[in-house]
């Protein structure tokens, strides 16, 4: 709670005309003054109570492509019986503020809002809470509360066609990397029952416990897979390019490529993964869905000293015939060249559509 220009001139006026009243003996100053202030309880009083509202929102979708479409759609109702007073609301979409019209909301009624969340660059947008603000009808105080909880908006990078992807050494007898069928070597989670499925790998214990059948799903962690290892590191990008922009849509193109040839695909990232947690660890694969996620929330950032070396470790725990994928602070660099490396294909472009050009040029992989 706070007063307003009007309502700190009223309080200091009140104060000067109870103070010379007294002083001066002239009651009448004295009895302004008090009813100045019981002006402003009386405001104190009316801001005080909490208008009942009730506040959903939808992003749809929570999760694009840089420069896809995206629409919040926020809903307001009110839960009192009378006509709700002046209200000024406001909500949060990313580092902008849109206004929200509350003002005489009708008893039992609702307003809906649609806006735009910009998409125009790779991040997360957080999208509120509502911040909604009260005064009393003479506009001497105001308070400000949130209401509703806040929704994420996911601004993947854009992810470039690529014809082809490294599928690794080890292959089927068909000639291709197999997806691997339930019933191999290495648990990974649970899932609920469908049909067709074996029921020797029923869970009977969490089945007991959730009261729907539940499956044991097995991975094979012995199949190649891409491991795409993005350098977050800030020092290694040069200043004044988009280089790393164009690195994760790099980084997006491969996994949306390897998801779609159905290949086990892991991101990594040297500086850690966002919000300091610890480097993924080999395992079951995530969906690329999550990849993209993680691709949308990094940033150049200052690894610590031993960054490099952990991510070096990690690599040397994967097993012989995974696909390295390292993507390094060339991008944006019109005038870079490409290095010859025994045993390694070297691309050296300035961006992502050149990158997905280049790649798509190597041929055999």
């Amino acid at each position: 709670m706070r007063p307003t220009t009007r309502g700190a001139g009223l309080a200091a006026g009140a104060a000067a005309l109870v103070v010379a009243g007294v002083a001066l003996h002239y009651p009448e100053l004295a009895v302004l003054g008090t009813a100045a202030v019981a002006a402003l309880v009386v405001a104190a009083g009316h801001v005080a109570v909490r208008p009942g509202l009730t506040v959903a929102r939808t992003a749809e979708p929570d999760r694009v492509s840089r420069g896809e479409p995206c629409e919040q759609t926020l809903r307001v109702a009110t839960t009192s019986r009378w006509r709700t007073a002046t209200l000024l609301a406001r909500d949060r979409c990313g580092p902008a503020s849109v206004p929200v019209p509350l003002v005489r909301l009708r008893p039992r009624r609702d307003t809906t809002l649609r806006y735009p969340v910009p998409t125009h660059r790779r991040g997360v947008v957080d999208v509120g809470p509502l911040w909604v603000t009260r005064r009393d009808p003479l506009g001497l105080l105001t308070v400000t509360r949130r209401y509703g909880d806040p929704a994420r908006v996911w601004v993947h990078p854009r992810a470039h066609p690529l014809t082809a992807v490294p599928t690794g050494t080890a292959r089927s007898l068909d000639g291709r990397v197999d997806r691997v069928p339930h019933g191999s070597i290495t648990f990974d989670t649970l899932r609920d029952y469908v049909i067709g499925d074996e029921l020797r790998h029923v869970h009977w214990r969490t089945t007991a416990k959730v009261g729907a059948l539940m499956v044991r799903e097995h991975v094979d962690t012995s199949l190649p897979r891409i491991v795409v290892l993005l350098d977050d590191r800030a020092g290694t990008w040069p200043a004044g390019t988009d280089g790393f922009e164009a690195a994760c849509e790099a980084a997006a193109s491969v996994i949306v490529a390897a998801a779609r040839d159905e290949l086990a695909v892991r991101l990594l990232l040297v500086a850690g993964a966002p919000g300091g947690a610890a480097l993924p660890q080999p395992g079951p694969v995530p969906p690329a869905g999550a990849l993209l996620d993680a691709l949308a929330e990094a940033d150049p950032a200052v690894p610590d000293p031993d960054a490099l070396a952990a991510t070096v470790r990690l690599l040397r725990q994967h097993r012989r015939g995974d696909t390295v994928v390292y993507l390094a602070g060339v991008f944006g660099v019109p005038d870079a060249e490409a290095s010859t490396v025994e045993g390694v294909h070297v691309l050296a472009v300035p961006d992502a559509v050149a990158f997905a050009a280049a790649w798509d040029g190597v041929g055999q992989w």
